[in-house]
């Protein structure tokens, strides 16, 4: 379960305005952002009845992003998934973030903003799911398994990156607004219900040394704890905060990532999302230091903060 507290969301499309990179949304604000041309093209139409389930998948190692060649992509298909149910604590931000560093470094990104009575699109690049309250979860976790949009993106190779509600909904099961399991995506080999402690409040948490990614600052409310399978890896470990609830951190396996972190995480670790855009564009050549001053300044804040400096 996510409880995650007070989150009002909005419908539809969102009116232009500028990329925040440097800002933490508050409560459950959303970062505000530019409505781009469209990438991946949904049609319309909620999806309520349910479709048939296969067992709990995990993705396999990583692999060249789909539908590009050996030089990249011309632009990055950024797949923002139902922002009207699952979008609290700003975590558009991420959606964000993936856009500006990608085109920083030359590499256009389209955005499609799929709403929960649209089906999502199978040929994007990156999919980005956000926290939400525990109905609005249950209720997103419902329509994408009917509508199967995302598990075919996630079996064709794209990379989905999940935060707290989403984050239990790619995986096999977690608890409903009464404690009751819910049936997740299986997209992660991972299982949630409701824990005893609450975890609210800064988390930091060293990352897997495979993945490459500097130290995780974030900002953590839930009542999930969630365990792993075999085969599936803890994104880091914690420092401070709670995450799963067993000192680890958020999981991922192949191209498949989760976390319960807020900020908005990608805004906050850059070198996670440049993790993510390498696993489609390919090596990324670094950022001229001009530009990432205030991204920079804000999580030296945060990682400070914590007594945990930056590694």
């Amino acid at each position: 379960m996510s409880s995650e507290g007070q989150g009002r969301h909005r419908m539809g499309s969102k009116s232009p305005q500028g990329p925040q990179e440097s800002q933490e949304s508050q409560g459950s604000q959303e970062s505000q952002g530019p409505q781009e041309s469209q990438g991946p093209q949904e049609s319309q139409g909620p999806q309520e009845s349910q479709g048939p389930e296969g067992p709990p998948r995990s993705r396999g190692p990583v692999r060249p992003g789909p539908g590009h060649g050996a030089h990249g992509p011309s632009a990055i298909r950024l797949v923002w998934v139902y922002p009207d149910l699952l979008s609290t604590y700003g975590d558009r931000g991420n959606l964000l973030m993936l856009a500006r560093r990608a085109r920083l470094r030359g590499i256009g990104a389209e955005i499609a903003e799929v709403n929960s009575d649209q089906r999502v699109p199978v040929d994007g690049d990156i999919y980005l799911l956000g926290g939400g309250e525990d109905l609005p979860q249950v209720l997103a976790a419902r329509r994408l398994r009917a509508g199967r949009g995302l598990s075919a993106a996630a079996d064709r190779g794209a990379v989905i990156f999940a935060v707290c509600a989403g984050y239990q909904i790619i995986g096999a099961e977690f608890g409903g607004p009464e404690g009751e399991p819910v049936p997740g995506l299986g997209l992660l080999d991972i299982r949630s219900a409701r824990g005893e402690r609450r975890g609210v409040g800064e988390i930091t948490a060293d990352v897997d040394p495979a993945l490459g990614v500097e130290r995780l600052t974030g900002f953590e409310n839930h009542q999930g704890v969630t365990r792993r399978g075999p085969e599936v890896k803890p994104l880091a470990t914690v420092l401070t905060g709670v995450g799963n609830g067993d000192g680890t951190e958020g999981a991922y396996y192949g191209r498949v990532v989760g976390t319960y972190l807020h900020g908005p995480a990608l805004v906050r670790n850059p070198s996670l999302a440049d993790l993510l855009l390498s696993w489609v564009a390919g090596p990324l050549p670094a950022l001229d230091p001009q530009q990432e001053d205030l991204v920079l300044k804000l999580r030296g804040e945060r990682l400070a903060a914590q007594g945990a400096p930056a590694q």
